[in-house]
């Protein structure tokens, strides 16, 4: 397979790069599919269960597992504790273990590895779960951006009388592209503190660039912070100056990165009107990085954190319709049987990358860490952690972080 240096820059190609094959191929500079080495027990093996349970009690204090919120039931249930992003984030930090097994995405793995002592190791279960998301934003894509938005008198190298540009970045992007924003002089967010963030990175500049999730960004903007859709434009990386007129560029207040969650993007505001005609007197909430029009179709918008409060709040025999994750609505049902709780989408929406952390995976994981091997351990080059992090403290320093 070809190097990252090697791929034609999609700005300049006449065809996007061609998706890898989940588990199949490798690609390190990237979020998509790697392959996983070793033998996985059988997922029709009847002792799964029973091996992962004795596989844990051996390693005790040793290990520490990290479960998102996405993950399926017969995986969540051995993680010592549950978050999204932003909570993994710190949780990943507050414990000493000398090892993780994160049972989430790379990204977070990765983002786990820069926060933690040089000493810890962190491991992915699976190295093909991956995240398109931060698939669709390459560091070589970014610098590219970044050098359209200097063209044009913004970014970090305007002159007197130029705009000061702000990246921001999603967590949901690669080690690489955080670093970039680090160096910049921007900050990471997550769909938790997104409004946080931004109103910070507005203290710093004139500017945003929010990569790579353009719903999160311009719900933020122009819900949380009051802005108007005229004061954002959308970059595309396949296209020269991200098909967006020179003028147009310099004059945005949030350039957003063309990009999406492909669970997220699947919801439509058609899906609002027919859960209100199927289930009467029902309040719709969404996950930020939903369409526009949905939030504005909806009752109420929130992180995954923020989605689980609400419904632990919510008063017996309310109607909820999420419009999130599937794992985390048909948990959300389970944990609520006073409550109704259904899909905003009728349609199964998973998310397939953070579902090949399965319980065969995880037990193959734990039981080579118990023969003394470390699988699959993710890490960070220096340089890149170093500016990483930068980017990833000030996100923590934030008030309320």
């Amino acid at each position: 397979m070809p190097s990252t240096t090697q791929v034609t820059n999609l700005r300049d190609a006449a065809t996007a790069t061609p998706l890898l094959l989940l588990g199949q191929q490798a690609d390190p500079d990237s979020e998509r599919g790697t392959i996983c080495p070793g033998t996985v027990p059988d997922p029709s093996d009847p002792a799964l269960v029973e091996r992962a349970r004795t596989a844990r009690a051996i390693l005790g204090d040793d290990v520490f597992v990290l479960g998102h919120h996405y993950q399926r039931d017969e995986v969540i249930q051995f993680a010592d504790v549950r978050g999204d992003s932003f909570k993994l984030a710190r949780d990943a930090t507050a414990n000493g273990a000398p090892t993780i097994v994160f049972c989430g995405v790379h990204f977070m793995a990765e983002t786990a590895d820069i926060l933690t002592a040089p000493t810890t190791q962190v491991v992915l279960p699976d190295l093909a779960a991956g995240c398109s998301m931060a698939d669709m934003a390459e560091i070589s894509q970014v610098e590219a951006a970044w050098e359209d938005l200097r063209a044009v008198g913004c970014g970090d190298g305007a002159e007197a009388g130029g705009v000061r540009t702000v990246p921001l970045t999603y967590m949901n992007s690669s080690a690489a592209i955080k670093s970039f924003t680090g160096r910049a002089g921007g900050a990471i967010c997550t769909s938790s503190n997104a409004r946080r963030a931004m109103e910070w990175a507005f203290e710093q500049g004139e500017q945003v660039l929010f990569m790579p999730d353009q719903h999160l960004g311009r719900n933020t903007a122009v819900r949380e912070l009051g802005l108007s859709l005229g004061d954002c434009v959308t970059y595309d990386p396949a296209f020269p100056g991200g098909g967006v007129a020179p003028d147009r560029l310099r004059a945005a207040k949030v350039v957003l990165w063309r990009g999406h969650c492909s669970v997220h993007g699947t919801f439509m505001p058609a899906h609002v009107d027919d859960v209100r005609a199927r289930v009467p007197g029902v309040q719709v909430l969404v996950h930020p990085e939903v369409r526009h029009e949905v939030v504005l179709a909806a009752d109420h918008v929130g992180s995954t954190e923020a989605i689980i409060a609400t419904l632990d709040a919510a008063p017996a025999g309310s109607k909820w319709a999420i419009g999130t994750e599937l794992n985390l609505v048909g948990r959300l049902a389970q944990q609520h049987p006073d409550k109704t709780v259904v899909f905003l989408n009728e349609k199964v929406c998973f998310c397939a990358t953070m579902n090949r952390i399965d319980l065969p995976h995880l037990v193959w994981a734990l039981e080579e860490l118990v023969a003394g091997r470390a699988p699959n351990v993710i890490r960070v080059d220096d340089d890149t952690a170093l500016w990483a992090k930068v980017a990833l403290d000030r996100m923590l320093a934030l008030p309320g972080a």
